[in-house]
């Protein structure tokens, strides 16, 4: 049973919980992430097919991502299931909370290092909030284009100086996107039109791009961004972009994609 002055779960959303007590039927745990309130996880809903023993699936103290099945809120009763949990959802749950950690240290290390009371920094997570998603987005931005992101933030300098310190030092997740080019014209200065064509194509925000020469007619090109929905959406426009040039030129165009990779973790 919990107090009336306790938030409570939906049902159907993934939690974390920790293990406090098994008994023959199940195991009581504390929901992490809403005060620890207790909810129960029946010995029906642990693993699929009869479980004999809880212990062989669970131990006290142990930290467990499950699915909120049923919210009694009169009685405030939880009943939770670990069975119904994907591996996938388990995956994504764990990385969020993980993230939410490292976004709460940022702010605790913006707080200190500025010197700020806790409704300032609060304000400052907001503001965040205003213009992201989340905190670690806003970092992200920041640490890929610079300080000039946030100028519209009004923050004060010393924040601001905190912040680009913060950011330099972030260690960023980032994909490659890698394509081979096939461009060629049949005029006298055909060379130097796709080079200036693929100079301009370099210089583009939110993706680093690089356009390596393999040997004519092809060129292979390389660009690095923050995430493959990130990536995708710049790569687009480029390549729209030196097709139209090189078609204005009466060239020819063909651009064929080769594997995306992930280079780098947050």
């Amino acid at each position: 049973m919990v107090s009336d002055t306790h938030e409570l779960p939906e049902t159907g959303e993934i939690v974390i919980a920790t293990i406090t007590k098994i008994s023959d039927h199940g195991a009581y745990v504390t929901l992490d992430e809403y005060d620890k309130i207790q909810g129960f996880l029946h010995v029906s809903e642990i693993a699929p097919g009869w479980v004999r023993k809880v212990n062989k699936y669970l131990r006290e103290g142990e930290k467990k991502v499950l699915l909120v099945k049923k919210v009694e809120r009169d009685r405030k009763e939880i009943d939770l299931s670990l069975k119904q949990i994907s591996k996938d959802q388990r995956k994504k749950k764990l990385r969020d909370v993980k993230r939410f950690e490292k976004e709460q240290g940022i702010l605790k290390n913006i707080q200190e290092k500025s010197e700020l009371t806790t409704k300032q920094i609060e304000d400052i997570e907001d503001k965040f909030l205003s213009k992201y998603d989340s905190v670690y987005d806003a970092m992200l931005n920041i640490a890929i284009k610079g300080s000039a992101e946030i100028e519209d933030l009004k923050l004060q300098k010393k924040v601001m100086t905190t912040i680009e310190d913060i950011c330099s030092k972030m260690k960023l997740p980032s994909v490659e996107l890698r394509g081979i080019l096939e461009i060629s014209n049949n005029k006298s200065n055909g060379v130097e039109l796709i080079k200036k064509t693929l100079t301009d194509a370099e210089n583009v925000e939110d993706a680093k791009i690089e356009i390596t020469y393999l040997g004519a007619p092809k060129y292979r090109l390389s660009l690095i961004s923050q995430d493959f929905k990130t990536a995708e959406k710049s790569l687009k426009p480029i390549l729209e972009k030196i097709e139209k040039s090189v078609k204005n030129q009466n060239g020819v165009y063909v651009f064929t994609r080769e594997e995306s990779i992930k280079i780098g973790e947050g």
